[in-house]
């Protein structure tokens, strides 16, 4: 462990406060501001230090000017943009089509469910393709942006349903942010756009996270708010909502996070670091005109966060290993918060689980899950377990004892994952491609029973751990070994042992995102398997035309293949693209629904059946915007 994460652990022990109250309710919540004074006149403080800083840099810069050195760059001004029970899962929601990480929670995604209709969202565009019978057809195209409005410099990558309301989710860098569009969707498939809202964000993109999620009819976001003290109004930088209208004007957003909702820790602002706005927020999709309310907690810039059934987890990292992990209620109740020490890699390193704790894999340095930042931590990994009842009001530290030392170093895209009562976590290995002939370092995949960290096992794979996924109570890991991919399955019993493996010969995954996979239960250790794979020379990116989906049969952890479902080859036809021209989130998908196979690919929908202990096409049909004149 490095002397860094150490000492932290060390300073933890002496600061953690003694027992825990009984139960999971934190023992104290952070404190918010009192009211709209109180907030004005710390803010004005700390424009005031910023300032005084600056002008000793600039001191600083003109008595050494041969360094040819500025002042720190202030962060940057608001843009205009963006296991508890979870609740009981609607008949819908039992045929999901997203591999979500959580029960219940519902992630934003480019293709869901609404009735007998499947609805895609692709490239700016709305589509849904009727599933009825025998048959697959294209009913409805609509833009997923308002009319009239320029959609240039946005990004729609994101689509939740609930009851008959399609919700679209992008980032607009020229507008105002996070950008809610919502959609009537009727029980034939038609669409009508409805309204579109603008949620005051800083950019949220992430390589492995996703923006939204959905928890009933709660609409939830996360999204970073940097706090820009040295120039004008910082309070333009706040919270806040408008309705889209064609004249539509800075002016028009308002707040949805009083000085009541906005909360501090006794932690100090790091001078010359950016301060950012952490904030959670609760929309109601079960009102037509859709309300909204915010909380917020001040804290660093570098943050990772995950949604379960009741709260967000925020994880904030300042400079060295300290951080602080905020959880915040989404029923709008205060925040309480813990000093930590290290960084998760992702949204995937944490888990709320059932006996009242919070799990954590830690590395000893990390910047967040900003964009690609998820794949640089470093350092000495651990596994922070703490009582839910331990959060506090921030003063308070998660003991040393909670923390657990693991093997392995933790190195570039590391992949981790909870499945049942294990965490397991392993790293890719050279992320390029390898030739056949080149030797393989094997790649060890560590178990650990997160309930009981002192139990790790180390299991030897001869290939990378590119993906890990659950197949019931099981798992699987998947993962390049020289020009094929590999899929080994994981027996997760009192012990944690590599069952089998299948290898797919001059192969490579096709999305590396959570989404692109899915698992299909059938019985008691049976079920089906979906991937998009690529030729082994390809490699997944922004411009790729859509991969064939392998599917697999699990049957007690043995692997068979059934077959791939294949776009049909040819150049993309011109498709009028006009707002997210490039597939960010991937564009193929497995899909079972209703006891049939489908392949979502690019612009085409394929159906698959199984004869013979193979599948085999049965019908296709192209969605393309130019192929169809439905609007």
């Amino acid at each position: 462990m490095s002397s860094a994460l150490k000492i932290t652990l060390i300073l933890s022990l002496l600061l953690s406060a003694g027992s825990h109250a009984a139960g999971t309710a934190p023992r104290k919540t952070l404190a918010p501001f009192a009211s709209e004074q109180a907030l004005s006149s710390y803010l004005q403080q700390l424009q005031a230090r910023q300032a005084a800083l600056l002008r000793e840099q600039q001191k600083l810069q003109r008595a050494t000017a041969q360094y040819m050195t500025t002042a720190p760059a202030p962060p940057p001004a608001p843009a205009p943009m963006v296991a508890k029970a979870a609740p009981a899962a609607s008949a819908e929601a039992a045929e999901s089509v997203t591999n979500v990480q959580t029960a219940g929670v519902d992630e934003g995604g480019i293709v869901k469910l609404h009735g007998k209709h499947l609805v895609m969202l692709r490239r700016g565009k709305l589509f849904t393709v009727q599933m009825g019978g025998n048959a697959l057809q294209p009913v409805a195209a609509l833009d997923a942006f308002a009319p009239g409005s320029d959609p240039s410099g946005s990004w729609y990558d994101e689509m939740l349903i609930d009851g008959d309301t399609v919700v679209v989710i992008g980032y607009s860098y020229s507008r105002g942010g996070t950008e809610i569009g919502l959609f009537d969707i009727g029980a034939d498939g038609k669409l009508a756009y409805r309204a579109t809202y603008h949620l005051r964000s800083n950019d949220y993109y992430s390589s492995r996270n996703y923006a939204s999620r959905l928890i009933g009819s709660k609409l939830v976001f996360y999204s970073p708010l940097s706090l820009n003290l040295r120039r004008g109004d910082p309070f333009g930088g706040f919270p806040a909502l408008r309705r889209w209208r064609p004249d539509a004007v800075p002016s028009d957003f308002k707040r949805i996070a009083p000085a009541t909702r906005i909360y501090r820790t006794d932690e100090e602002p790091e001078p010359g670091f950016g301060l950012t706005l952490h904030t959670v927020t609760v929309c109601d999709l079960a009102q037509r005109d859709m309300r909204c309310e915010a909380t917020a907690v001040m804290g660093p810039q570098g943050r990772v966060f995950y949604v379960s059934g009741e709260s967000v987890f925020v994880w904030t990292t300042r400079r060295g290993s300290d951080s602080g992990v905020f959880r915040i209620p989404l029923d709008g109740s205060a925040p309480s918060a813990l000093k930590v020490a290290g960084a998760p890699v992702d949204q995937f390193s944490l888990l709320e689980s059932g006996d009242g704790h919070l799990n954590v894999l830690l590395r000893a340095e990390g910047q967040g899950d900003a964009m690609w930042d998820g794949a640089r931590g470093r350092g000495d990994m651990a596994l922070l377990r703490v009582p839910l009842a331990s959060f506090s009001d921030g003063r308070d530290s998660a003991p040393a004892g909670s923390y657990h030392p693991l093997p392995g170093g933790g190195g570039y895209g590391l992949q981790n994952r909870y499945v049942g009562p294990y965490l397991l976590y392993g790293n890719p290995g050279n992320p390029g491609r390898r030739k056949a002939d080149q030797a393989w370092p094997r790649q060890p995949l560590y178990a650990v029973r997160w309930a009981d960290a002192g139990s790790v096992q180390a299991l030897s794979l001869p290939h990378g751990v590119e993906r890990i996924e659950a197949l019931g109570n099981d798992a699987v890991v998947i993962g390049a070994q020289g020009r094929d991919l590999h899929f080994s399955t994981i027996g997760l019993g009192a012990q944690a042992a590599v069952a089998t493996r299948y290898i797919r010969a001059d192969a490579a995954q096709g999305e590396s995102r959570s989404h692109g996979f899915f698992y299909k239960p059938q019985a008691a250790g049976e079920g089906l398997i979906g991937l998009p794979i690529l030729g082994a020379d390809e490699r997944p990116g922004l411009n790729k035309s859509a991969a064939s989906v392998l599917y697999l049969r699990n049957s007690g952890l043995q692997l068979t293949e059934l077959g791939a479902l294949a776009a049909r080859p040819g150049p993309a036809s011109d498709d009028g693209c006009r707002a997210s021209c490039v597939d960010w989130y991937g564009n193929a998908r497995p899909l079972f629904l209703q006891g049939r196979v489908f392949a979502l690919l690019g612009y085409e929908l394929v159906e698959g059946a199984l004869k013979e202990g193979q599948i085999r096409e049965v019908r296709r049909v192209s969605y393309a915007p130019i192929a169809s004149t439905l609007r």
